[in-house]
């Protein structure tokens, strides 16, 4: 039967749908004749029809006269295309169009949504898979500035998952095309609804589904073309679980992690090879190898994923039945951590991204950080087995893992976080060679913007200091020569220190430090130069060199004189205004100026002898 005589053969009372009814009729025939001029204009002379329905629908949600006219509308236009003997012609050629014009009757209601997806499904059934998968890919690739409802785009996302399933052959190039646009519906929707929005995770939903169908589809590969499948299902499913856990409610994302987390397994993802990035690394690279000429563009939209690998786990470590859908056993895993120093670097290095991450919630921060401190737990020197032999290539990933530590201290309000992300930060640098520790710190006070940080940092190195000469005196520093030894194997009592203390007492930019913003740091410069100038003294030792008479001169002419000119001038200025910002600043300013006096008064002394 043709389009034209089902259309004769059905009535309507409500005359928007005879006009419906009138531009098929008109589609149908150019369609049927092979006319391709009029049939192009036809389906444009609906596509307009349609949208003008569903815009008059749109605008004006309360008015129910409009809400009725567009799902009558829909309605036929469904019963339209669902009749059995309908021309593949007329079919084929309205799949290119209709979709995305009746997709907007989605945002209408929940009645005209099923219809939406009745019609998407019946497009499905009846269209080449190959033909389809542009076309809803299209229809979801909204412009930027541009997104739409999720109710929009919830019928494509479904259609996708039982195209997959229909995919006939070169499967992966299929799917390829696809998931770059279904993964940034779901970032655009993650970055503009709130967690109260159902509709958002309802895509969330559906893009699950499409991972099914991607699972099922790996089923009936074999070889190399499994593989890569299985790569890139992982990467897939490692975005989706970052833009999840993007949500500010986190017990409400946990049960589709939990849904997630079972095809980690499947993609050949474990906790451990997740945390180390190890595993990602290698899906990564299978799925590179398959795009020669677009690695680089092709990856971009996956810009989560070692955030999603570490997420993964954290979600696991929150709920033990996410951990069991995954198939781990934490057990195994801390031991494994405990026991591999290299692979505790590398888990380390991974949880920057979630640290450092100003999308994901502090709720889930709070559980990095007890994580952390649960596989830091305990003696780790003495069940470490292994033997590093290049420790530079850690480096980088600990000291950017260290300053997103530093982000949580600074930010959180949390006091309970900010002692605990302090803890964490401690036990970091506590299991990193004392070599590099030192380098690690001086680089972490250089490239700090924190006044209060700085002082930290500073605070730790003293702290560094404080444990080495108790060390050294344990083992006796009577004599001379043992003095001498234990200057040659200490590394943070060197002239490194003074440089440390030069950074921060006379800046690179030159002249004294800022005052008050940078009091806290200054104060901490000066206790550490204090207790230097004090235990080389005592100890009657000069490994940092600061009892030399040309540093002892320096630090008088150049740091401490400078220094006490700029806070007297600050006083002085400032004597006689009581304005309560004043007080303040003058009272920020006071231990300062005592423990500055007291390092110019020991210089002066060590200068006399």
């Amino acid at each position: 039967m043709s389009a034209v005589k089902i259309l004769e053969e059905s009535s309507s009372a409500n005359p928007l749908v005879l006009r419906l009814q009138q531009i098929l009729t008109s589609c149908s025939r150019s369609i049927e004749t092979g006319d391709l001029h009029k049939s192009g204009s036809s389906v444009s002379e609906l596509v307009n029809y349609l949208d003008s329905i569903s815009d008059a629908a749109l605008s004006d949600t309360s008015n129910e006269e409009s809400r009725n006219n567009a799902f009558e509308v829909l309605s036929e236009i469904h019963l339209y295309i669902c009749q059995p003997l309908l021309d593949q012609a007329v079919v084929d050629a309205l799949s290119f169009e209709l979709p995305k014009a009746v997709a907007k009757f989605a945002c209408v209601s929940g009645k005209c949504l099923e219809i939406v997806e009745s019609i998407v499904n019946q497009f499905v059934a009846t269209c080449s898979p190959r033909d389809l998968i542009p076309i809803f890919c299209e229809a979801l690739d909204v412009p930027s500035g541009m997104s739409k409802a999720p109710s929009y785009y919830a019928p494509f996302l479904s259609g996708l998952s039982k195209v997959f399933l229909s995919i006939p052959r070169r499967h992966f190039e299929q799917v390829k095309e696809a998931v770059p646009v279904i993964l940034s519906v779901l970032k655009a929707m993650t970055s503009e609804l709130d967690d109260e929005d159902t509709d958002s995770e309802d895509l969330f939903v559906r893009a699950i589904s499409i991972a099914n169908s991607i699972q099922t589809v790996c089923g009936k590969l074999a070889g190399r073309l499994n593989e890569k499948l299985r790569a890139l299902l992982g990467l897939f499913v490692l975005q989706i679980m970052s833009l999840l856990c993007m949500r500010e409610k986190v017990s409400s994302c946990l049960t589709l992690v939990l849904q997630l987390s079972h095809f980690l397994p499947y993609c050949g993802l474990s906790y451990l090879g997740l945390l180390t990035g190890c595993d990602v690394d290698t899906i990564i690279d299978i799925v590179l190898k398959e795009c020669t000429e677009d690695g680089d563009d092709y990856m971009s939209c996956f810009p989560y994923v070692k955030h999603g690998a570490s997420l993964a786990v954290i979600c696991g470590h929150m709920s033990n039945t996410v951990a069991q859908s995954a198939e781990e056993d934490l057990t195994v895993l801390k031991d494994a951590l405990q026991s591999n120093q290299t692979k505790r670097w590398q888990a380390v290095g991974m949880l920057k991204h979630i640290f450092s991450s100003a999308n994901l919630p502090w709720e889930l921060k709070k559980h990095t950080i007890n994580f952390l401190l649960w596989i830091m737990d305990g003696n780790l020197s003495e069940k470490c087995n292994d033997e590093v032999t290049d420790f530079s290539s850690y480096v980088p990933g600990l000291f950017a893992s260290l300053q997103a530590i530093e982000m949580v201290i600074m930010y959180t309000s949390d006091a309970v976080l900010r002692r605990n992300a302090f803890d964490s930060f401690k036990k970091v640098l506590a299991d990193i060679p004392t070599s590099p520790r030192f380098d690690i710190l001086k680089a972490l006070i250089a490239n700090s913007n924190s006044s209060s940080m700085t002082a930290i940092l500073v605070d730790c190195v003293r702290e560094e200091m404080r444990r080495e000469n108790c060390q050294r005196i344990s083992v006796g520093h009577d004599e001379f020569l043992q003095a001498e030894k234990s200057c040659q194997s200490s590394l943070f009592w060197s002239a490194d220190v003074l440089e440390l203390v030069e950074l921060i007492l006379r800046p690179p930019k030159g002249g004294p430090p800022a005052l008050p913003e940078d009091s806290d740091a200054v104060l901490s410069a000066l206790n550490l130069y204090r207790f230097v100038l004090i235990t080389e003294s005592t100890g009657k030792t000069n490994c940092t060199g600061v009892l030399s008479k040309n540093n002892l001169h320096k630090a008088y002419n150049e740091w401490l004189l400078p220094l006490r000119t700029l806070v007297t001038g600050i006083e002085a200025e400032n004597k006689n205004d009581y304005d309560q910002l004043v007080v303040d600043m003058v009272c920020a300013l006071n231990p300062v100026e005592l423990v500055l006096y007291r390092c110019i008064e020991l210089v002066e002394e060590k200068l006399k002898q």
